[in-house]
């Protein structure tokens, strides 16, 4: 049972090379709290997930659920931004699918 919540806590988490023991200790919970959280058992409060986000160096409103109940997709932020060239979102596109095929890889080792 995995929410999309836990999931992108999760991937963040990965992305920022660190275990679930270093992200805990840096946001003031417990590992077993966190664990909860990234398998959907439990909901963290607004105050939790907001010590998750300032740990994973993300913005805090990047992490809330939106009134659907989904997290902001990233590319769908990319393509929304229009400070950004065609050129600029492809590559930060191409960048990020990078970054999660290498944490995918690093997984199956």
């Amino acid at each position: 049972m995995t929410s999309p919540l836990g999931e992108m806590i999760r991937k963040q988490r990965e992305l920022a090379s660190l275990t679930m023991r270093q992200l805990s200790t840096m946001a003031g919970i417990s590992n077993p709290y966190l664990s909860q959280i990234e398998t959907g058992v439990r909901e963290p409060s607004k105050a939790v997930l907001r010590q998750i986000a300032i740990s994973l160096g993300i913005d805090p409103d990047d992490l809330q659920p939106k009134e659907d109940g989904d997290v902001p997709d990233v590319r769908a932020a990319i393509d929304a931004d229009d400070g950004l060239t065609a050129a600029q979102r492809r590559a930060l596109k191409e960048v990020y699918s990078a970054m999660i095929a290498a944490t995918e890889a690093k997984r199956k080792k």
